[in-house]
């Protein structure tokens, strides 16, 4: 064979080659793009749920705010009512 035949031969080779390392990366490609995809939809999922608990944190910590102030509104009413009490027995001490 002649050189320059040779040297078209490994071109062509070489080609070959090239062709298929770029078919092989772009299926690589493809499966990083659907990876991609996947993880960035797993994040937005995870985002949503965030948002959620922490709309539910807030209602509770509300919630929980409102149930402490009915407690010591309780106490306070009932703290009252043992002052009327003690407020009546000794008016009654006082008339006998």
């Amino acid at each position: 064979m002649s050189v320059v035949a040779e040297q078209l031969v490994k071109v062509v080779e070489k080609t070959e080659r090239l062709i298929e390392l770029c078919a092989a990366l772009q299926e690589e490609n493809e499966l990083l793009k659907l990876e991609n995809q996947s993880i960035t939809n797993s994040i937005n999922i995870s985002k949503e749920k965030n948002k959620e608990l922490e709309e539910k944190l807030r209602v509770l910590k509300l919630a929980k705010s409102f149930s402490e102030t009915n407690e010591k509104t309780l106490d306070i009413k009932q703290k009252i009512n043992e002052f009327v009490r003690e407020i009546d027995k000794c008016i009654v001490l006082l008339k006998k």
